[in-house]
Protein backbone atom coordinates (compact mmCIF):
# COMPACT_ATOMS: atom_id res chain seq x y z
CA UNK A 1 0.00 0.00 0.00
CA UNK A 2 1.28 3.45 -0.90
CA UNK A 3 0.11 6.86 0.28
CA UNK A 4 1.42 10.15 -1.08
CA UNK A 5 1.66 13.41 0.86
CA UNK A 6 2.65 16.86 -0.29
CA UNK A 7 4.50 17.19 3.00
CA UNK A 8 5.38 14.27 5.24
CA UNK A 9 6.61 15.02 8.78
CA UNK A 10 8.58 12.39 10.68
CA UNK A 11 8.10 12.84 14.42
CA UNK A 12 5.03 14.14 16.26
CA UNK A 13 6.76 16.02 19.07
CA UNK A 14 6.64 19.82 19.42
CA UNK A 15 8.74 20.39 16.26
CA UNK A 16 6.72 17.95 14.18
CA UNK A 17 3.39 19.31 15.36
CA UNK A 18 4.45 22.85 14.48
CA UNK A 19 5.78 21.77 11.08
CA UNK A 20 2.63 19.84 10.20
CA UNK A 21 0.33 22.70 11.19
CA UNK A 22 2.39 25.28 9.28
CA UNK A 23 2.42 23.14 6.14
CA UNK A 24 -1.30 22.39 6.40
CA UNK A 25 -2.06 26.11 6.69
CA UNK A 26 -0.99 26.42 3.03
CA UNK A 27 -3.46 23.78 1.87
CA UNK A 28 -0.94 20.97 1.51
CA UNK A 29 -1.84 17.35 2.16
CA UNK A 30 0.20 16.65 5.29
CA UNK A 31 1.00 13.37 7.00
CA UNK A 32 2.43 13.39 10.52
CA UNK A 33 3.90 10.04 11.51
CA UNK A 34 5.16 8.78 14.85
CA UNK A 35 5.87 5.38 16.40
CA UNK A 36 3.92 6.29 19.54
CA UNK A 37 0.15 5.89 19.89
CA UNK A 38 -0.33 9.61 20.61
CA UNK A 39 1.21 12.85 19.42
CA UNK A 40 3.42 14.85 21.76
CA UNK A 41 6.82 13.25 21.54
CA UNK A 42 8.95 12.75 24.64
CA UNK A 43 8.57 16.23 26.11
CA UNK A 44 4.78 16.20 25.75
CA UNK A 45 4.28 12.49 26.38
CA UNK A 46 0.73 11.59 27.43
CA UNK A 47 0.38 11.20 31.19
CA UNK A 48 -2.14 8.56 32.27
CA UNK A 49 -2.81 10.32 35.57
CA UNK A 50 -2.18 14.04 35.11
CA UNK A 51 -3.65 16.51 32.62
CA UNK A 52 -1.49 17.67 29.74
CA UNK A 53 0.28 21.01 29.99
CA UNK A 54 -1.60 23.83 28.31
CA UNK A 55 0.85 24.26 25.42
CA UNK A 56 0.73 20.56 24.58
CA UNK A 57 -3.05 20.43 24.75
CA UNK A 58 -3.36 23.44 22.46
CA UNK A 59 -0.84 22.15 19.92
CA UNK A 60 -2.46 18.71 19.73
CA UNK A 61 -6.13 19.63 20.03
CA UNK A 62 -5.97 22.45 17.48
CA UNK A 63 -4.15 20.39 14.84
CA UNK A 64 -6.21 20.77 11.67
CA UNK A 65 -5.86 19.50 8.12
CA UNK A 66 -3.22 16.95 9.15
CA UNK A 67 -3.42 13.16 8.98
CA UNK A 68 -1.93 11.81 12.19
CA UNK A 69 -0.24 8.50 11.43
CA UNK A 70 0.24 7.07 14.91
CA UNK A 71 2.04 3.76 15.54
CA UNK A 72 3.91 4.18 12.25
CA UNK A 73 7.55 3.16 12.71
CA UNK A 74 10.06 3.96 9.96
CA UNK A 75 11.91 0.81 8.91
CA UNK A 76 13.79 1.80 5.76
CA UNK A 77 14.21 4.44 3.09
CA UNK A 78 13.18 3.99 -0.52
CA UNK A 79 13.12 6.37 -3.49
CA UNK A 80 11.35 9.55 -2.23
CA UNK A 81 9.45 7.40 0.24
CA UNK A 82 9.65 5.92 3.70
CA UNK A 83 8.86 2.28 4.36
CA UNK A 84 6.90 2.19 7.62
CA UNK A 85 5.57 -0.62 9.74
CA UNK A 86 2.22 -0.41 11.49
CA UNK A 87 0.57 -2.85 13.87
CA UNK A 88 -1.14 -4.49 10.88
CA UNK A 89 1.13 -4.19 7.86
CA UNK A 90 3.95 -2.44 6.04
CA UNK A 91 3.39 0.44 3.65
CA UNK A 92 5.13 3.13 1.65
CA UNK A 93 4.65 6.82 2.43
CA UNK A 94 5.87 8.95 -0.45
CA UNK A 95 6.26 12.70 -0.28
CA UNK A 96 6.86 15.89 -2.18
CA UNK A 97 8.77 17.31 0.79
CA UNK A 98 9.91 15.69 4.00
CA UNK A 99 10.46 17.34 7.41
CA UNK A 100 12.63 15.47 9.89
CA UNK A 101 11.52 16.25 13.43
CA UNK A 102 13.01 13.15 15.00
CA UNK A 103 14.02 14.78 18.29
CA UNK A 104 16.64 13.45 20.68
CA UNK A 105 17.35 10.70 23.16
CA UNK A 106 18.88 10.72 26.61
CA UNK A 107 22.63 10.38 27.07
CA UNK A 108 23.41 7.55 29.48
CA UNK A 109 26.96 6.98 30.71
CA UNK A 110 28.19 3.72 32.24
CA UNK A 111 29.19 3.33 35.86
CA UNK A 112 29.39 0.23 38.09
CA UNK A 113 25.85 -0.98 38.71
CA UNK A 114 24.18 1.05 35.95
CA UNK A 115 22.48 -2.07 34.53
CA UNK A 116 20.83 -3.08 37.81
CA UNK A 117 17.01 -3.26 37.72
CA UNK A 118 15.68 0.03 39.03
CA UNK A 119 18.39 2.15 37.38
CA UNK A 120 17.07 4.23 34.48
CA UNK A 121 17.64 7.50 32.71
CA UNK A 122 16.17 10.60 34.35
CA UNK A 123 13.92 11.24 31.38
CA UNK A 124 13.33 7.50 31.12
CA UNK A 125 11.89 7.27 34.61
CA UNK A 126 9.80 10.36 33.98
CA UNK A 127 8.35 8.69 30.87
CA UNK A 128 7.69 5.44 32.75
CA UNK A 129 5.82 7.32 35.48
CA UNK A 130 3.67 9.09 32.89
CA UNK A 131 2.83 5.73 31.35
CA UNK A 132 1.61 4.36 34.67
CA UNK A 133 4.68 2.61 36.07
CA UNK A 134 4.18 2.56 39.87
CA UNK A 135 6.51 5.00 41.63
CA UNK A 136 4.26 6.08 44.49
CA UNK A 137 6.09 5.69 47.79
CA UNK A 138 9.37 4.74 46.11
CA UNK A 139 12.58 6.35 47.33
CA UNK A 140 14.17 7.94 44.25
CA UNK A 141 17.59 9.49 43.68
CA UNK A 142 17.93 11.68 40.59
CA UNK A 143 21.36 12.55 39.19
CA UNK A 144 23.08 13.73 36.04
CA UNK A 145 23.03 17.13 34.42
CA UNK A 146 20.76 19.86 33.16
CA UNK A 147 17.22 21.17 33.74
CA UNK A 148 15.71 17.80 32.80
CA UNK A 149 16.61 16.62 36.30
CA UNK A 150 14.24 19.18 37.85
CA UNK A 151 11.45 18.36 35.40
CA UNK A 152 11.83 14.64 36.11
CA UNK A 153 11.81 15.22 39.87
CA UNK A 154 8.67 17.35 39.60
CA UNK A 155 6.84 14.66 37.60
CA UNK A 156 7.91 11.90 39.99
CA UNK A 157 6.77 13.83 43.05
CA UNK A 158 3.41 14.47 41.41
CA UNK A 159 3.12 10.70 40.96
CA UNK A 160 3.82 10.10 44.62
CA UNK A 161 7.53 9.27 44.63
CA UNK A 162 9.77 10.33 47.52
CA UNK A 163 12.62 12.21 45.84
CA UNK A 164 15.61 11.92 48.17
CA UNK A 165 17.81 14.34 46.28
CA UNK A 166 18.83 15.85 42.94
CA UNK A 167 22.55 15.60 42.23
CA UNK A 168 23.83 17.91 39.49
CA UNK A 169 27.32 17.26 38.17
CA UNK A 170 27.87 20.90 37.14
CA UNK A 171 29.51 23.10 39.74
CA UNK A 172 27.60 25.53 41.93
CA UNK A 173 29.32 28.45 40.18
CA UNK A 174 28.29 27.16 36.75
CA UNK A 175 24.65 26.72 37.80
CA UNK A 176 24.53 30.14 39.49
CA UNK A 177 25.96 31.76 36.37
CA UNK A 178 23.36 29.97 34.25
CA UNK A 179 20.55 31.08 36.58
CA UNK A 180 21.75 34.69 36.47
CA UNK A 181 21.71 34.74 32.67
CA UNK A 182 18.16 33.41 32.59
CA UNK A 183 17.05 37.02 33.07
CA UNK A 184 17.43 37.28 29.28
CA UNK A 185 14.66 34.67 28.95
CA UNK A 186 12.02 35.70 31.53
CA UNK A 187 9.61 32.87 30.66
CA UNK A 188 12.28 30.27 31.32
CA UNK A 189 13.33 32.04 34.52
CA UNK A 190 9.75 31.85 35.81
CA UNK A 191 9.54 28.19 34.77
CA UNK A 192 12.75 27.37 36.64
CA UNK A 193 11.55 29.30 39.70
CA UNK A 194 8.27 27.42 39.65
CA UNK A 195 10.05 24.07 39.53
CA UNK A 196 12.30 24.97 42.45
CA UNK A 197 9.29 26.14 44.45
CA UNK A 198 7.41 22.89 43.84
CA UNK A 199 10.55 20.95 44.78
CA UNK A 200 11.05 22.84 48.03
CA UNK A 201 12.52 20.50 50.61
CA UNK A 202 14.28 18.27 48.06
CA UNK A 203 18.07 18.56 48.39
CA UNK A 204 19.65 19.98 45.21
CA UNK A 205 23.40 19.41 45.25
CA UNK A 206 25.98 20.68 42.76
CA UNK A 207 29.34 19.25 41.75
CA UNK A 208 27.96 15.81 42.61
CA UNK A 209 27.59 12.64 40.56
CA UNK A 210 26.85 8.93 40.90
CA UNK A 211 29.96 6.79 41.34
CA UNK A 212 28.27 3.45 41.80
CA UNK A 213 24.88 1.79 42.18
CA UNK A 214 24.77 -1.08 44.64
CA UNK A 215 22.42 -4.02 44.98
CA UNK A 216 22.00 -7.67 44.10
CA UNK A 217 18.79 -8.38 42.21
CA UNK A 218 17.90 -4.65 42.05
CA UNK A 219 19.34 -1.30 43.05
CA UNK A 220 19.39 -0.85 46.83
CA UNK A 221 21.58 2.20 47.18
CA UNK A 222 23.96 4.60 45.52
CA UNK A 223 27.37 6.14 46.11
CA UNK A 224 27.47 9.85 45.31
CA UNK A 225 30.69 11.80 44.82
CA UNK A 226 30.16 15.26 46.34
CA UNK A 227 32.50 18.20 47.03
CA UNK A 228 32.43 17.10 50.69
CA UNK A 229 33.22 13.45 50.06
CA UNK A 230 31.35 10.27 49.19
CA UNK A 231 27.72 10.08 50.28
CA UNK A 232 25.83 6.76 50.59
CA UNK A 233 22.07 6.81 50.07
CA UNK A 234 19.66 3.87 50.29
CA UNK A 235 17.04 4.04 47.53
CA UNK A 236 14.54 2.03 45.52
CA UNK A 237 15.06 3.74 42.16
CA UNK A 238 17.97 5.63 40.60
CA UNK A 239 17.50 7.92 37.60
CA UNK A 240 20.63 9.25 35.90
CA UNK A 241 20.71 11.30 32.70
CA UNK A 242 23.43 13.49 31.20
CA UNK A 243 21.46 15.58 28.76
CA UNK A 244 20.33 14.75 25.23
CA UNK A 245 21.84 13.74 21.90
CA UNK A 246 20.14 14.22 18.50
CA UNK A 247 18.40 11.40 16.67
CA UNK A 248 20.13 11.34 13.26
CA UNK A 249 19.60 7.76 12.07
CA UNK A 250 16.82 8.55 9.59
CA UNK A 251 18.66 11.60 8.25
CA UNK A 252 21.76 9.47 7.75
CA UNK A 253 19.85 6.81 5.81
CA UNK A 254 18.37 9.52 3.60
CA UNK A 255 21.87 10.74 2.75
CA UNK A 256 21.62 14.05 4.61
CA UNK A 257 24.97 15.50 5.67
CA UNK A 258 25.70 15.48 9.37
CA UNK A 259 27.70 18.06 11.28
CA UNK A 260 30.18 15.98 13.24
CA UNK A 261 32.25 18.77 14.75
CA UNK A 262 30.84 17.78 18.14
CA UNK A 263 31.02 14.35 19.80
CA UNK A 264 27.39 13.67 18.90
CA UNK A 265 26.55 14.65 15.30
CA UNK A 266 23.46 16.59 14.30
CA UNK A 267 21.76 17.18 10.96
CA UNK A 268 23.42 19.89 8.92
CA UNK A 269 20.97 22.52 7.69
CA UNK A 270 21.12 25.98 6.14
CA UNK A 271 19.46 29.08 7.59
CA UNK A 272 16.09 27.92 6.26
CA UNK A 273 16.49 24.41 7.70
CA UNK A 274 17.11 22.73 4.35
CA UNK A 275 19.36 19.68 4.52
CA UNK A 276 21.94 18.69 1.92
CA UNK A 277 19.27 16.59 0.16
CA UNK A 278 16.69 18.42 -1.95
CA UNK A 279 13.16 18.57 -0.53
CA UNK A 280 14.26 17.29 2.88
CA UNK A 281 14.18 19.66 5.85
CA UNK A 282 15.02 19.21 9.53
CA UNK A 283 13.93 21.00 12.67
CA UNK A 284 14.40 20.96 16.42
CA UNK A 285 16.72 18.73 18.39
CA UNK A 286 17.86 16.74 15.35
CA UNK A 287 19.63 19.95 14.27
CA UNK A 288 21.33 20.31 17.66
CA UNK A 289 19.95 20.36 21.18
CA UNK A 290 18.10 23.62 21.76
CA UNK A 291 15.01 22.96 23.85
CA UNK A 292 11.26 23.22 23.46
CA UNK A 293 11.11 26.80 22.16
CA UNK A 294 13.64 26.06 19.42
CA UNK A 295 11.73 22.95 18.40
CA UNK A 296 8.43 24.79 18.01
CA UNK A 297 9.89 27.74 16.11
CA UNK A 298 12.04 25.64 13.78
CA UNK A 299 9.15 23.26 13.20
CA UNK A 300 6.99 26.12 11.98
CA UNK A 301 9.83 27.42 9.82
CA UNK A 302 10.40 24.01 8.22
CA UNK A 303 6.67 23.57 7.53
CA UNK A 304 6.54 26.92 5.76
CA UNK A 305 9.68 26.27 3.71
CA UNK A 306 8.45 22.80 2.73
CA UNK A 307 5.44 24.45 1.07
CA UNK A 308 7.46 27.25 -0.52
CA UNK A 309 6.55 30.07 1.88
CA UNK A 310 10.04 31.47 2.48
CA UNK A 311 8.75 34.83 3.72
CA UNK A 312 6.95 33.31 6.71
CA UNK A 313 10.03 31.28 7.59
CA UNK A 314 12.26 34.34 7.35
CA UNK A 315 9.99 36.24 9.73
CA UNK A 316 10.65 33.60 12.42
CA UNK A 317 14.43 33.70 12.13
CA UNK A 318 15.05 36.31 14.87
CA UNK A 319 13.01 34.26 17.35
CA UNK A 320 14.82 31.09 16.33
CA UNK A 321 18.27 32.68 16.68
CA UNK A 322 17.43 33.96 20.16
CA UNK A 323 16.10 30.58 21.23
CA UNK A 324 19.20 28.84 19.87
CA UNK A 325 21.36 31.07 22.05
CA UNK A 326 19.63 29.56 25.06
CA UNK A 327 20.66 26.09 23.88
CA UNK A 328 24.27 27.24 23.60
CA UNK A 329 24.04 28.62 27.14
CA UNK A 330 22.88 25.23 28.41
CA UNK A 331 25.71 23.39 26.68
CA UNK A 332 28.32 25.77 28.08
CA UNK A 333 27.20 25.78 31.71
CA UNK A 334 26.32 22.10 31.95
CA UNK A 335 29.40 20.72 30.18
CA UNK A 336 30.22 17.27 31.56
CA UNK A 337 32.92 16.77 34.17
CA UNK A 338 35.77 14.65 32.66
CA UNK A 339 35.62 12.40 35.73
CA UNK A 340 32.35 10.99 34.43
CA UNK A 341 34.31 9.37 31.60
CA UNK A 342 36.42 7.35 34.02
CA UNK A 343 33.74 5.76 36.21
CA UNK A 344 33.32 2.51 34.26
CA UNK A 345 35.95 -0.17 34.80
CA UNK A 346 36.78 -3.18 32.61
CA UNK A 347 34.06 -5.26 34.28
CA UNK A 348 31.32 -2.69 33.73
CA UNK A 349 28.78 -3.79 31.08
CA UNK A 350 28.84 -1.32 28.19
CA UNK A 351 26.37 -3.03 25.83
CA UNK A 352 23.25 -3.84 27.83
CA UNK A 353 21.60 -5.79 25.02
CA UNK A 354 24.48 -8.21 24.37
CA UNK A 355 26.10 -8.09 27.83
CA UNK A 356 29.48 -6.91 26.55
CA UNK A 357 31.84 -5.48 29.16
CA UNK A 358 33.99 -2.43 28.58
CA UNK A 359 37.23 -4.39 28.96
CA UNK A 360 36.26 -6.63 26.03
CA UNK A 361 36.60 -3.65 23.66
CA UNK A 362 40.12 -2.64 24.65
CA UNK A 363 41.87 -4.25 21.66
CA UNK A 364 39.62 -2.81 18.94
CA UNK A 365 40.31 0.38 17.02
CA UNK A 366 36.83 1.03 15.65
CA UNK A 367 33.19 0.24 16.34
CA UNK A 368 32.80 -2.09 13.35
CA UNK A 369 35.64 -4.39 14.42
CA UNK A 370 34.32 -4.42 17.98
CA UNK A 371 30.82 -5.26 16.76
CA UNK A 372 31.97 -8.15 14.57
CA UNK A 373 33.95 -9.75 17.39
CA UNK A 374 31.79 -9.01 20.44
CA UNK A 375 28.28 -8.19 19.10
CA UNK A 376 28.47 -4.84 20.89
CA UNK A 377 25.76 -2.67 19.38
CA UNK A 378 23.86 -5.53 17.72
CA UNK A 379 20.99 -5.68 20.21
CA UNK A 380 17.49 -4.26 20.10
CA UNK A 381 18.63 -0.66 20.60
CA UNK A 382 21.02 -0.97 17.62
CA UNK A 383 23.83 0.74 19.50
CA UNK A 384 21.86 3.80 20.49
CA UNK A 385 22.85 3.37 24.15
CA UNK A 386 26.30 1.81 23.99
CA UNK A 387 27.37 3.49 20.75
CA UNK A 388 26.49 6.92 22.07
CA UNK A 389 28.17 6.20 25.40
CA UNK A 390 31.35 4.94 23.71
CA UNK A 391 31.46 8.08 21.57
CA UNK A 392 31.12 10.24 24.69
CA UNK A 393 33.89 8.24 26.39
CA UNK A 394 36.16 8.85 23.40
CA UNK A 395 36.45 5.16 22.48
CA UNK A 396 34.77 5.02 19.05
CA UNK A 397 32.96 7.70 17.04
CA UNK A 398 29.25 7.05 16.55
CA UNK A 399 28.90 4.88 13.43
CA UNK A 400 26.33 5.43 10.69
CA UNK A 401 22.84 3.94 10.66
CA UNK A 402 21.76 0.86 8.75
CA UNK A 403 18.23 -0.35 8.09
CA UNK A 404 16.06 -1.32 9.83
CA UNK A 405 16.14 1.82 11.95
CA UNK A 406 14.07 0.08 14.63
CA UNK A 407 13.33 -3.62 15.18
CA UNK A 408 10.77 -4.84 12.64
CA UNK A 409 8.77 -7.96 11.90
CA UNK A 410 10.41 -10.57 9.69
CA UNK A 411 7.52 -10.23 7.23
CA UNK A 412 8.32 -6.54 6.85
CA UNK A 413 12.02 -7.17 6.31
CA UNK A 414 11.38 -9.99 3.87
CA UNK A 415 9.14 -7.76 1.81
CA UNK A 416 11.44 -4.77 1.48
CA UNK A 417 12.84 -5.85 -1.87
CA UNK A 418 9.50 -6.92 -3.34
CA UNK A 419 7.27 -4.15 -2.00
CA UNK A 420 9.23 -1.19 -3.33
CA UNK A 421 7.07 -0.99 -6.45
CA UNK A 422 3.77 -0.87 -4.55
CA UNK A 423 1.42 1.59 -6.16
CA UNK A 424 -1.86 0.75 -4.53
Amino acid sequence: MREHYDVLVAGAGPAGLAAAQAAASHGARVGLLDAQPRAGGQVWRHDVRLPAVRAARQAIDTLQGVELLARHSVVAVESSALRVETSQDSRLLSYGALVLATGARELLLPFPGWTLPGVTGAGGLQALAKQGWPVAGKRVVIAGSGPLLLAAADTLRKHGAQVLGIFEQASADAVRSFAWQLRQWPARAWQAAGLRLRLAGVPYRFGSFVRKAVGDDAVRGVEIETPGGVQHIACDLLAVGYGLVPHTELASLLGCALDDTDTHPHVQVDALLRTSVAKIHAAGESCGIGGLAVARIEGAMAGHVATGDIASANSLMPQRDRARRFGALLARHFALDPRLHTLADDQTPICRCEDVRLGALASFGDARAAKLATRCGMGACQGRICGTALAELGRFPRSGARPPIFPARLATLAGLATLSSDDA
